[in-house]
Parts: structure tokens; C-alpha cells; sequence
């Protein structure tokens, strides 16, 4: 009987595994998509209509799909597995991303890499696991959401004041700016999933109980911010920078953001709290050798044929009106360029093919 009811356990164990994993192939594809979708439409400033323009880039409508899919495989593993099971799976993203860097990308993908990025997944996901939020309430009180929601709120401004001063300043790396939405946008991805846990409490209700529940509307209203602070940082810079914060300060928040709201219980015991603070070193440690990538500093490179600043200070001592002496350092015409604007960058990060010079 025992038996029985194990081998039925193994089977849902099994089940919520593959699922996760299914879950974190198709976010690790959504952002990608997205990436390489929003990589013409760069922008150094906030821009309202950015929205408007993707939506017509076939490739961000497919990682607007898969990430759907993502959500609907997550749903489904959660549904035969636990949390602490599925949530650490889920962390794999950030590794499968850079694997698909590593096989189809232009730039190459080191070894250092690779293991930074592994280093980041493995150490959020042992932290999870090691955490193993449980228990809780069903409902937070309504001064303890106002509070939430204000500090998530505050950090993202401050965020965003951040990201869009370095999108003004003159020579400021790209990927510095997509490295700060990005982080912003995890956040916010960390306090949506608060908000559905609050939702999911008025499923049993029927329809009427879950539209006459504040939290739908908030959560409209995060994920329509989220949706647009996601976009920017894939439209600020490269992918390496800004994937990290999605993937790891999701799942850090909504913790959080459970233990304070929802009164969840997190393991505190001295072997698992020095594990915890362990696998947080293991993701720090993870993301300053990230921070050094050559898909990251590549990117952040003046493009070929762009003119370099000079030095603050200096003048060159070359007469102005002197010809250039190559015809073919000519400038061009702006009505005698061709393809659109962004297009001589190219899809470095995500597109397997480089144009023939």
C-alpha cells in the first residue's frame, strides 16, 4: 500500500519536473524572441510607444507566445509538484539562455561564462530550495499590500531615474542600462507573483468572486507596467545584461514579498541559513564574473566605422578643414543609406547568421 502510494508520488514528482523544466525553456525562448524583436527599436530614454512598434516585429510576437507557454507549463507543474520543487527548475532559464548564446550566437560564449552563468542558476535555486517558503495565510492585510506596493514602487522609480540618466549621459555602456531595467523588472515580476497568490485565493468563488477582487486589477495594471519595463531592457542593451535580473530578483522578491505579506515561514536553522547566505554568495560572485562577458563588453563596443570620443581635455591638432584621406571615409548621405535605422549593428547576441561584409 506504502509502495503504491510512493510510486504515485515518484510519478507527480516526475511529472512536475518535466513541466518546470518545459516552463523555464519556454521563458529562456520568450526573452530571446523578445530580445531580437526589440533590438532595432533601441532606445536611450523612455519611449510610450515602443509597445506599439514591437507589435509588429514577428519574432517579439513569438516570445510573447512562448512566454505564455512558460506560464501555462509553470501553472500545470505546480499543480502535481511544491513550490520548493518547481520554483528551483524554473532558475534554469538564465543557463539555457546562454547556452543558446554559446551554440547560435555571433559573439563567442567563453568557458568563464558558461560558468557564471551556471554558478547564478545553481545558486538561486539551492537557495530556494534551501529556503523552502511554507504555510501563510491566504489574505495580507490591506496596510500591509499599500506598504509593498509603495516600496516595490519606490524602488522602481529610482531604478528607472537611474537607467534613463545613464540612457543621457555620453558614452555610458548600454549594458549598464539594460542591467538596471532589468533588475527593476524582476521586482516587479516578484510582486505580480504576490498579487496572483492574493488572486488565486478567489478562484473557488467562481467569476464573480474574482472580478470583484482588487487584485485583478492590480495585477492588469503591474503587468502592464511590468510588460513595458521588460521591454525597455530588452530594447536598452544586450541580453546578458538584463536576463540575470529577471531570473534571479523574480524569485527573490515574490520570497520576500510572501514572507512579509503572507506570513510564510523560511528555514532559519543554522545549517540552512548558512546554506542560504552561501548560494546568495555563489549568485554574487556569479554575477560580478557575468558582468565581465565579452557578449556584454562586445556589445557595449562602438560599432565599426563609428568615430570614438576623444578624451576629455584634448584637441586634436588636425586642421578641420582637411579632407579625409580615404574617399571611402567620405561621410554618407542620410538619403543615400540603406535599411533602417539600428540595422548596421545588427542581431549580434541572437542572429546565427552575419551579414557578408
Amino acid at each position: 500500500m506504502q509502495s503504491g502510494r510512493a510510486k504515485g508520488r515518484g510519478k507527480l514528482m516526475d511529472k512536475a519536473i518535466l513541466l518546470a523544466v518545459a516552463a523555464s525553456v519556454c521563458t529562456a525562448t520568450a526573452s530571446l524572441c523578445q530580445r531580437k524583436g526589440a533590438k532595432d527599436n533601441e532606445t536611450a530614454g523612455f519611449d510610450a510607444r515602443l509597445l506599439v512598434r514591437l507589435a509588429r516585429q514577428p519574432a517579439w510576437l513569438l516570445g510573447i507566445a512562448a512566454m505564455i507557454g512558460g506560464f501555462a507549463f509553470q501553472i500545470t507543474a505546480l499543480r502535481y509538484g511544491d513550490l520548493a520543487l518547481v520554483q528551483p527548475i524554473l532558475a534554469a532559464e538564465l543557463l539555457f539562455v546562454f547556452g543558446y548564446l554559446a551554440i547560435a550566437g555571433t559573439r563567442r560564449v567563453t568557458g568563464r561564462d558558461l560558468l557564471a552563468a551556471a554558478a547564478m542558476s545553481a545558486g538561486i535555486g539551492a537557495f530556494l530550495r534551501l529556503a523552502a517558503p511554507s504555510g501563510g495565510r491566504l489574505h495580507a492585510p490591506g496596510s500591509s499590500w499599500l506598504l509593498a506596493g509603495l516600496v516595490t514602487a519606490s524602488v522602481v522609480v529610482a531604478a528607472l531615474a537611474v537607467a534613463f540618466g545613464l540612457g543621457r549621459r555620453p558614452g555610458a555602456p548600454r549594458s549598464r542600462r539594460a542591467g538596471v531595467l532589468g533588475a527593476a523588472t524582476g521586482i516587479s515580476w516578484g510582486f505580480m507573483a504576490a498579487v496572483i497568490k492574493e488572486l488565486s485565493s478567489h478562484l473557488g468563488g467562481g467569476p464573480g468572486a474574482i472580478v470583484s477582487a482588487w487584485s485583478l486589477y492590480v495585477l492588469l495594471a503591474a503587468g502592464a507596467v511590468t510588460m513595458l519595463l521588460a521591454t525597455h531592457a530588452l530594447a536598452s542593451g544586450p541580453l546578458a545584461a538584463s536576463q540575470p535580473g529577471f531570473t534571479i530578483l523574480d524569485p527573490l522578491a515574490a520570497s520576500l514579498l510572501g514572507v512579509f505579506l503572507f506570513g510564510e515561514h523560511i528555514r532559519t536553522d543554522g545549517a540552512a541559513l548558512a546554506g542560504e547566505v552561501l548560494a546568495l554568495a555563489v549568485v554574487i560572485a556569479g554575477a560580478a564574473a557575468l558582468s565581465r562577458s565579452s557578449l556584454i563588453a562586445g556589445e557595449d563596443a562602438p560599432a565599426a566605422g563609428q568615430p570614438q570620443p576623444a578624451p576629455s581635455g584634448v584637441v586634436s591638432s588636425a586642421p578641420a578643414s582637411r579632407p579625409p584621406a580615404d574617399p571611402a571615409d567620405q561621410p554618407v548621405p542620410a538619403a543615400a543609406r540603406v535599411g533602417p535605422p539600428g540595422s548596421s549593428r545588427g542581431n549580434q547576441d541572437l542572429d546565427p547568421v552575419r551579414a557578408a561584409a
